[in-house]
């Protein structure tokens, strides 16, 4: 059996997809059926948050699914409080309640209804190069045309601004035709390619909303959880919003969404108003609780600092030798290396050379490895990288 070409039969064309059968992972690496080994630089499109098979993940998984795996959130749950405990410990204190959901477009859906049923208002203020999800109310707040245009029409209501385009707002709010109730932002952009806002951006748009009474959404499902070397991106510039949405790595890769918010926010949504079948069962609870405690027992964002330092600082050695590299940008292990040309080869090669990376659009390669990744594989993977490079321009230059 082929996985790689029997999967294919099977699944809708509607990934990009890299031939490689993975088989296993564990920390930073995974490896295939020829027990070849790879270093995880997508690292799940940064689900593989405290590494592959996290050890403390593991038994939880395994202790829970002995006792209880699924749990509605119309009954109580021993492992859902014990997570509840732990999640309310790390996050922003204005945000002191939740709504349980099973991935990032779920939790952008409620913070959109959420929003919306508190502010009155269905006017959205969104970003240039925004990226939300891809159901309707999420797809409505992402910017690129390509997600958007074969669904047309989508909400309305919504305006996309760019960073300087701030002068803007007060006309936009002001409009009455528009309606404005809530402005929704990723504090670091991941999608469009690692874009970090101008400085004071985001404590603009806070006072903004403060003086309009607008509801601020931050989108944290990539950038949060120690990504960045802070546990939220927001607080590097000392920001915080009223909702927040959280999933990929929060449950240590089985999947969860949430959307924290205000009480004020979420106590205004009436029972049977928003809901989710399996939104908080214990599975999930407790490989989030076992999460938290990776976290903060094994002082990950501390070393998603130290180890993205040591990354970006030898991506930007490789931009003064390689001319073909435009740009370097983020914080921690949230990286972005922008090109000159497509990358396309760079990633196939990089699979040839054990080494997996990701993409934002043509030409921007995007790191989201493990926090767990120490300094030997943080540098032998800008060796390799160094080493793609190389090759690539030998190539283009023949």
């Amino acid at each position: 059996m082929n996985s790689v070409v029997d999967e294919e039969h099977f699944v809708g064309n509607i990934y990009q997809r890299f031939p490689v059968n993975v088989v296993k992972g564990k920390g930073c690496s995974l490896w295939d059926t020829d027990g070849k080994e790879y270093i995880d630089c997508m690292g799940g499109y940064g689900v593989a948050l405290v590494g592959h098979c996290n050890d403390m993940v593991v038994n939880a998984i395994k202790k829970q699914a002995e006792q209880l795996i699924t749990c509605h959130m119309s009954l109580y749950n021993d492992s859902r409080l014990e997570f509840l405990n732990k999640i309310f410990t790390i996050v922003p204190k204005r945000l002191n309640r939740v709504f349980f959901s099973n991935s990032g477009t779920e939790s952008v859906e409620a913070a959109i209804k959420f929003s919306r049923k508190y502010t009155t208002k269905k006017g959205i203020i969104a970003l240039n190069g925004s990226y939300h999800g891809k159901t309707f109310g999420a797809l409505s707040v992402t910017y690129n045309e390509k997600y958007r245009k074969s669904f047309m029409p989508l909400l309305d209501g919504v305006d996309f601004i760019s960073y300087s385009d701030l002068e803007r707002l007060d006309d936009i709010i002001h409009n009455p035709n528009n309606n404005i109730g809530t402005i929704i932002v990723e504090p670091i952009q991941g999608e469009t390619g690692i874009i970090v806002p101008p400085e004071g951006f985001l404590k603009k748009i806070r006072n903004i909303c403060d003086k309009y009474s607008l509801v601020l959404i931050f989108d944290e499902i990539q950038s949060g959880l120690g990504r960045t070397g802070k546990m939220w991106a927001g607080q590097h510039w000392g920001v915080e919003p009223d909702i927040m949405c959280l999933a990929k790595g929060i449950a240590g890769g089985v999947p969860m969404g949430l959307t924290l918010a205000r009480s004020e926010i979420l106590d205004c949504i009436k029972v049977g108003e928003h809901s989710s079948t399996f939104a908080g069962n214990p599975l999930a609870c407790a490989a989030g609780s076992a999460t938290i405690d990776s976290l903060v027992d094994d002082n990950l964002v501390e070393n998603s600092k130290r180890m993205g330092l040591i990354f970006k600082e030898g991506l930007l050695r490789l931009k003064e030798t390689h001319k073909i590299i435009r740009d370097v940008r983020g914080f921690g292990m949230m990286l972005g290396m922008e090109m000159k040309f497509d990358i396309k080869d760079i990633l196939f090669d990089g699979i040839r050379n054990g080494i997996l990376l990701l993409y934002s659009g043509r030409n921007i390669l995007r790191l989201l490895p493990p926090l767990v990744m120490d300094e030997d594989i943080t540098k032998k993977s800008i060796n390799l990288i160094d080493n793609l490079i190389t090759s690539e321009e030998k190539r283009r230059t023949v």
